[in-house]
C-alpha cells in the first residue's frame, strides 16, 4: 500500500428501502448504538456507527438517500464481520418487530451486507 492511500474499512451496511424514512434510519441507528454488545464495542473504540449517504443510487435520485454503516476500527477479521453481519442481522430484525408493533403503515425493507473492501 503507498503512502496516502486509505485503508480499506471492514464492517457492516444496513439499508433501509420502501417506504423508509430518515426517522426510521434515526431511530434504527439509535437502537443498535444501546444493543449491549455493540455499545461496548463502540466503549471500547472498536466500533464505530455511522449515516452515510447511500452509493448504491445514482446523482440526484429523489427519495431516502442515506445508510448506516458500522465500521470495525483496527486489525479486524473477515471472520469479525461475517459475526457482526449475523449480530446486526438479529438486531435489525428485533427493530423491525418493535416497530410494527408501535408504528402503522408499510414497514421498510431491511438490507445487511458486509462491507466492499474497496468503500470507505
Amino acid at each position: 500500500m503507498a503512502e496516502g492511500d486509505a485503508v480499506p474499512e471492514l464492517g457492516v451496511r444496513v439499508r433501509l428501502d420502501g417506504r423508509a424514512s430518515g426517522s426510521d434510519v434515526t431511530a434504527l441507528k439509535t437502537w443498535l448504538e444501546r444493543e449491549k454488545p455493540l455499545e461496548e464495542r463502540m466503549s471500547e473504540d472498536t466500533l464505530r456507527i455511522q449515516e452515510r449517504p447511500r452509493t448504491d443510487q445514482p446523482q440526484g435520485h429523489m427519495g431516502f438517500g442515506t445508510e448506516i454503516v458500522l465500521v470495525l476500527a483496527g486489525s479486524a477479521t473477515s471472520a469479525a464481520v461475517t459475526e457482526l453481519v449475523r449480530y446486526v442481522e438479529r438486531a435489525v430484525k428485533a427493530w423491525l418487530e418493535n416497530r410494527r408493533r408501535v408504528e402503522s403503515g408499510e414497514e421498510p425493507r431491511a438490507s445487511v451486507s458486509s462491507l466492499d473492501s474497496d468503500e470507505r
